[in-house]
């Protein structure tokens, strides 16, 4: 799916009136429903304010997951779950204080504002600051999708899917399908008085598929989703899930053993970001740089990268599953640039790393849940165009790869050395694709490989809506996108030896 360079938004009086309306609502409906207020909240930072500290803060938050699977025409399972609580948060200097509780109430922040406090010395201002209401940008809707559709209109858009997918060709045996809905509204209150709020719809549909041929069988999967309502799986979209699912398996009914060892790769666009991501990405985090554990640590304004190369971090594009309106700290989510031209020239900050950097934060801060403390976390984080046609690119190949998907994948933040298994991948020679091909595992140092791209397409897309991205024991959703690049060095393809 193609990615917006600006995020699409309404007039700046719509803006305001939806983010408003948005506090209003999370007063209303989570704190107030609490017996909870701003000046309540005020008063329990002040707590923490008795003591030396350089930031505090309290996150409350109440999330409403719903699930449903269905598997050989029968929904084998649905959940629906609530859960909510309060994070309360202590910096001083490079130390951080953290306690949780899964209750809403007042005497629970207190208690855990109380044992926060001791990470600074006494004697600190304990005034309580008036709240004053912080707006984001309203880059995604506020809606909540759970209550979009009925069970049974759900159950229904399963059946959907297995119906295209058993439909789409005779050899389709198997099919898989998962829908999940999340409801999130959190309040985040700071030492500094600057409060805000935020409602986060997500919806994801996922589509796998088993496909049978002689005593072969072989797997194919797609789906995507986002800041929606369940509207936005309509019969043209939910198709396209099932046929890239179909036509991912009965490739790989052809497939052949990968070939193994150094040679020329070329990445598909989209979701093959995600290997950007993981041997890029995190090594961009200010937390890694400001720890000097990563590889661009004191790096700002060297060429880590070819020509051409420009990526960026965006957590406002619209609707995106890795945008916010507003990051896990009340700050407003932007466009950061990363590498500019091969240049890197910024990282992704949260407000504690940020200001022991002495720089600012860039609304990179995030956490899985209230039960977590924040850190620097990409958001949608990607390469930008180039100005080759994607078969011009293939078409100069003499031999070599080119991975279309990516299945999983890992990586060392330190070294940047990264193993990834492509999930469709082919075979190329005399710039023409000759076969599908199995196996075939992308292995290589991401700092390095960044320094060979030799060909940028001029097909950015971001990937359908499906990233999570891992860090610390925490998973946040996320984007990732890139155009089609070819590298010609420092890739080793695992499979079978040539």
């Amino acid at each position: 799916m193609p990615y917006n360079q600006a995020p699409s938004f309404p007039s700046l009086e719509g803006r305001l009136k939806t983010m408003h309306s948005t506090y209003a609502t999370v007063q209303r409906d989570l704190l107030e429903a609490n017996h909870l207020s701003p000046e309540l909240l005020a008063k329990s930072l002040s707590i923490i304010g008795a003591h030396h500290v350089d930031y505090a803060d309290i996150y409350c938050q109440r999330t409403a997951f719903e699930s449903w699977h269905l598997e050989e025409g029968i929904v084998k399972s649905g959940s629906f779950q609530i859960d909510q609580g309060v994070g309360v948060r202590a910096v001083s200097g490079e130390k951080t204080a953290f306690a949780y509780a899964d209750s809403l109430c007042i005497d629970s922040i207190n208690r855990s504002a109380q044992a926060v406090r001791v990470i600074g010395a006494a004697g600190g201002e304990a005034s309580v600051k008036v709240p004053s209401a912080a707006y984001g940008k309203s880059v995604h809707a506020v809606l909540n999708p759970i209550i979009g559709l009925d069970s049974a209109a759900k159950v229904a858009l399963l059946n959907k899917v297995e119906t295209l997918a058993k439909a789409a060709d005779p050899r389709i045996v198997q099919v898989m399908a998962g829908l999940t809905c999340e409801y999130d509204m959190i309040y985040i209150a700071r030492l500094d008085g600057r409060h805000a709020a935020d409602i986060r719809p997500m919806v994801r549909l996922n589509v796998t598929v088993i496909a049978k041929q002689g005593d072969r069988r072989e797997q194919g999967s797609a789906g995507g989703g986002g800041r929606y309502d369940l509207a936005y799986f309509d019969e043209t979209l939910v198709r396209q899930f099932v046929d890239s699912a179909v036509k991912q398996a009965l490739i790989n009914l052809e497939s052949r053993p990968a070939p193994a060892g150094e040679m020329t790769v070329v990445l598909g666009n989209g979701w093959p970001g995600v290997l950007l991501h993981e041997a890029v990405g995190h090594g961009l985090e200010g937390d890694f740089n400001r720890k000097e554990t990563s590889v661009f640590s004191g790096r700002i304004g060297e060429r880590v990268a070819a020509k051409g190369v420009t990526v960026v971090d965006q957590g406002d594009i619209a609707d995106r599953r890795g945008s916010l309106n507003i990051d896990d700290e009340g700050n407003e989510t932007r466009r950061t640039v990363l590498i500019e031209d091969g240049i890197l020239v910024g990282y992704m900050q949260d407000e504690t790393n940020a200001r022991l950097m002495g720089t600012q934060s860039t609304g990179n801060g995030r956490r899985e849940s209230y039960a977590s403390a924040p850190m620097p976390r990409m958001t949608n984080t990607f390469m930008e165009n180039g100005s080759y046609e994607p078969d011009e690119i293939i078409a100069s190949i003499d031999k070599g790869i080119y991975a279309v998907n990516f299945g999983g994948g890992q990586v060392d933040i330190t070294s940047g050395k990264f193993v990834f298994s492509a999930s469709e991948a082919w075979w190329v020679e005399g710039g023409k694709l000759q076969y599908p091909v199995k196996g075939a595992t992308i292995i290589g140092n991401g700092p390095e490989v960044l320094k060979h791209v030799s060909m940028i397409g001029n097909d950015t897309a971001l990937d359908s809506g499906v990233g999570v991205c891992g860090k610390d024991g925490q998973s946040v959703p996320v984007g990732v996108g890139q155009p089609t690049l070819r590298i010609d060095s420092g890739l080793t393809v695992g499979g079978s030896e040539i």
